[in-house]
Order: structure tokens, then C-alpha cells, then sequence
């Protein structure tokens, strides 16, 4: 895993790699992983069902900051702040009330993606059109009830 998420975060050739996850410690342990190579530019979409993991992954990443106690999706606030260690934040979006581009772009604009690091629930499926050619996706499927695929892409 460490050597695949090394060359994702750090390349922006197109890719896949998948990812099984069996507990939630391996998803927390993920998104620790890809938080090493975490800076300002980066942008990641978190696609999946409710409960998938999108904000347990989330936590891995905080985690590595140390950011421990305050992640939380923001499904009606549009987005979280948090400050890191590292001198940039990291600005966590949940654009599942969302209907489409055109009001992200009237309530937040895209601003934030030049700003911080970004993790955006469900910005495939709302915001795909205004994405950068960077973004990297991960897409989260529930196998069963603790076993989770993550199908990372760009």
C-alpha cells in the first residue's frame, strides 16, 4: 500500500489502485498514509454510499496532523476547517445537498482549491465538471458490514 499511495500523491499521471479495507482502523490507516504526502494543492473526492467511510478515511488524515477529536462531516455547513501543523489547512466539503456546479460555485466557489488541501464528499457525483485534471478520486464501495473496496483513480 505505502509504495502505491507514494507514487498517486506524488505524480499526476493518470492511475488506478484498489484498496480492501477490513475494519475501520485499516481506512483510518489509509488516510494516514496519503496524509504524509498531503500540501496545499491537494484535492480529493470521497464517493460513496452513507456510511462507506468517506469520514473515517478523513480521520486517518486528521490524525496524521493531529487533528483528533473535531472531524465531522459537514452536511450542513458545506465545509469544515481545520488547521494542521503542517501551515496549510485542510477544508472538508460534504456537497451532498447540493444540486449541482453552479451553486457550489454561488455558496463557496473554488477559491478553497488554491487555499488549503481539500477532501470533497461526493464531488463526483455534484462538482465533477469544476474539478482540476489533478483531483484524485477515491471511490468507496461497502462489501459487508466492516469490509470496504477503495478504488483510488485518476
Amino acid at each position: 500500500m505505502e509504495e502505491n499511495v507514494k507514487k498517486i500523491m506524488t505524480t499526476n499521471d493518470k492511475f488506478e489502485f484498489e484498496y480492501i479495507s477490513k475494519n475501520v482502523d485499516d481506512t483510518k490507516l489509509l488516510g494516514k498514509e496519503f496524509a504524509k504526502y498531503i500540501t496545499k494543492d491537494t484535492i480529493i473526492t470521497l464517493n460513496g454510499e452513507l456510511g462507506s467511510g468517506k469520514t473515517v478515511f478523513l480521520m486517518g488524515i486528521a490524525s496524521h496532523f493531529g487533528i483528533e477529536n473535531d472531524v465531522c462531516s459537514p452536511t450542513f455547513t458545506l465545509v469544515n476547517e481545520y488547521n494542521t501543523n503542517a501551515g496549510f489547512p485542510i477544508f472538508h466539503f460534504d456537497v451532498y445537498r447540493l444540486h449541482d456546479s453552479n451553486e457550489f460555485m454561488e455558496g463557496v466557489g473554488t477559491d478553497y482549491f488554491y487555499s488549503g488541501a481539500c477532501l470533497i464528499e461526493w464531488g463526483d457525483e455534484i462538482i465533477e465538471d469544476i474539478l482540476p485534471k489533478e483531483t484524485i478520486h477515491i471511490d468507496i464501495t461497502k462489501n459487508d458490514e466492516n469490509t470496504r473496496t477503495f478504488k483510488i483513480w485518476r
